[in-house]
């Protein structure tokens, strides 16, 4: 693969915080922060679109004696088949789940899957983490 080099402007300050931070993280220089950057902004690009294949968690906590919320939570699995593609479930205490659910499909789908997801009685937190499927990205 050919590597461009290219000139960024900056603040002296905005520039001296980066690197304070980049330090912190471990990065071995700016170009390896600077990559991490902007794959991180076509990703969030790929999620806005809505129409492009991308991969997720959506990580819920509930109390699995409230409601029927573990009725339910696997109808929806069942129901999107298709992007959920595995699923973890972890007992936290006697009353308390965590369940974190692997999805991959259509930006705009996964969203409507982790909004109906979070959104059931007896969950008590949930999110969804964006990533990308990695194909379109260098």
């Amino acid at each position: 693969m050919k590597i461009i080099r290219f000139g960024v402007s900056m603040p002296e300050d905005l520039l001296g915080k980066f690197d304070a931070i980049i330090e912190e993280k471990g990065y071995a220089n700016r170009s390896e922060a600077i990559r991490d950057l902007v794959r991180d902004f076509i990703v969030r690009h790929e999620w806005e679109e809505g129409n492009k294949e991308v991969a997720g968690t959506i990580t819920i906590v509930y109390n699995h004696d409230e409601a029927d919320v573990v009725k339910e939570l696997l109808e929806m699995q069942h129901d999107y088949v298709n992007e959920i593609i595995s699923s973890l479930h972890v007992h936290m205490d006697e009353h308390n789940c965590l369940e974190v659910i692997v999805v991959k499909g259509e930006a705009s789908r996964v969203k409507k899957i982790a909004e109906r997801l979070i959104s059931l009685k007896g969950v008590k937190h949930g999110k969804l983490v964006m990533t990308t499927t990695g194909k379109e990205l260098v």
